[in-house]
């Protein structure tokens, strides 16, 4: 008589498996999560360890800041309209360049019929013309173009025409300590096929510290923002 012996056949689970392999991914599935516990914890470790020496680094990491020298145009870049405007002042004053170049930016929506009423309305480049003004530079050493711009890369284009329509051979570059970086890399980029030297400069009217900036929020914000746009510029200009 033809039977099956139920003993010497192989158990299965719920699922229809063998439990000899639903062993066998139980295993596996434990032995994983106890690598990414293990991984964890080494992670915490290095973080809880290191992280004041990290956070300084990521904020050393946005300044870039060379050795002072002459040249033949100071850029001061939007954005930090004081702090901006005031290191350009100190740079025209130590004799550095003989002119300072400040791009317009792209008006505002609404500002046409804001100075149909309010017509004294000034423009961040009216701003930086009444600091530099009050600081006594001759408005002779100011320029600019009628392009506006709204962004670092439309800043170093327009810089780029602007100099090689006059034949300038080396600019230095003033901007806030956080976008320092970024902007020197952008104008490296820009001008690349041209023999021109690039200085940065950056303000150090801005507080920013690399040692405590995660103790401010501000800084805090302005450093994340700053690597956000950072990594758009690497991925969108190869910069």
């Amino acid at each position: 008589m033809d039977y099956k012996d139920e003993d010497s056949q192989e158990k299965t689970d719920e699922l229809g498996l063998p439990e000899t392999l639903d062993k066998k991914r139980r295993v596996l599935k434990f032995s994983i999560l106890k690598w990414l516990v293990f991984l964890f914890f080494i992670l915490y470790f290095v973080l809880s360890s290191y992280r004041v020496p990290l956070l300084i680094k990521l904020g050393e990491y946005l300044i870039v800041e060379h050795k002072a020298q002459k040249a033949d145009l100071i850029v001061c870049l939007g954005g930090k309209g004081v702090e901006n405007a005031l290191a350009a002042i100190d740079a025209y004053k130590k004799g550095l360049a003989p002119y300072i170049f400040r791009a317009k930016e792209i008006k505002p929506d609404g500002l046409d019929y804001l100075k149909e009423t309010v017509k004294s309305y000034p423009t961040n480049f009216d701003l930086f013309t009444l600091i530099t003004r009050g600081f006594g530079i001759p408005e002779k050493v100011i320029l600019s173009s009628e392009d506006r711009v709204g962004s670092t890369i439309g800043e170093a284009r327009l810089v780029r025409k602007f100099m090689l329509d006059r034949g300038f051979k080396s600019v230095i570059v003033i901007t806030s300590l956080t976008h320092s970086r970024r902007a020197w890399l952008t104008f490296k980029k820009v001008f690349k096929d041209y023999d021109i030297n690039i200085i940065s400069l950056p303000s150090h009217y801005q507080l920013f510290s690399p040692k405590d900036w995660w103790t401010k929020r501000k800084y805090a914000k302005e450093l994340i923002i700053e690597y956000q746009k950072l990594i758009y510029y690497k991925l969108a200009y190869r910069i």
